[in-house]
């Protein structure tokens, strides 16, 4: 026997999740196993594009970048603290913002518990901004945050990756965001990922921009699993709920 469950509210934005159905036990069963064979269709999916991910050619890094960080100006390869491996966020902070990107501050708010694992996958972790040092240890400092921030103020990496365009780029429709789309601001996320050889050469390997990110967004693939999901139809974009995690209500 089928009942719906009526007029259920929604916290905290008080709207009612449509009439859903309820069922036995038995009756549960049999839809959650045809999902759950979607649900391995898309595992299967997921590990082949993971392996076609891996087997993408590689850029050798010959144009040189020196990042301020709090230990001095380092090159690239220094950023990967004794790994081979180093995965970087491309994080939305310009020179004299008073504050970071919320959405990249929603994605860095996954990232400290992350960094012994990874590391004990041969794999460092760096986010990089424009923004001076000092604004940006001021803004970690605020959040809390441990791991490693970068500025690469004076330098041409963030144009280069991608991620930092001029007026006259956006104006002219000469910009390039996420391989061919249009960029939707001058400052803009991104996640990219190196390879260091035992030689000491660094080689691009892979990034991914636009909801790409959402790899960084582990609080998205809980929410997935609840009935609510992310609940964002009708807002004015899709995260315009998020909050700097200081700044929530």
């Amino acid at each position: 026997m089928t009942t719906a469950i009526a007029n259920v509210s929604r916290s905290p934005a008080n709207h009612p999740l449509p009439d859903h159905s309820v069922v036995s036990r038995q009756q549960w069963l049999a839809e959650r196993k045809k999902l759950l064979a979607r649900e391995k269709e898309l595992t299967r999916l997921g590990d082949q594009v993971a392996a076609e991910r891996r087997a993408l050619p590689w850029v050798r890094m010959d144009k040189e970048y020196l990042f301020d960080t709090p230990a001095g100006r380092r090159p690239l390869a220094d950023l990967f603290d004794g790994h081979h491996q180093l995965v970087m966020e491309h994080f939305m902070l310009a020179p004299g913002w008073e504050q970071g990107c919320k959405s990249c501050s929603y994605m860095a708010d996954h990232t400290d518990a992350t960094l012994v694992h990874l590391a004990h996958r041969d794999t460092a972790f760096v986010a990089v901004s424009r923004a001076p040092l000092g604004e940006i240890e001021r803004f970690r400092q605020r959040m809390g945050w441990k791991f490693r921030w970068v500025s690469s103020d004076g330098t041409d990496f963030n144009r280069d990756f991608h991620v930092t365009f001029t007026a006259d780029e956006m104006a002219s429709g000469k910009a390039d965001y996420n391989f061919g789309a249009k960029p939707h601001g001058a400052e803009l996320p991104g996640v990219s990922a190196f390879w260091k050889d035992d030689s000491g050469e660094v080689f691009h390997t892979y990034s991914t921009y636009g909801r790409g990110v959402e790899v960084m967004m582990h609080t998205y693939n809980l929410l997935d699993l609840t009935p609510k999901g992310r609940d964002e139809d009708g807002l004015d974009f899709t995260m315009a709920w998020v909050r700097h995690h200081d700044r929530y209500a």
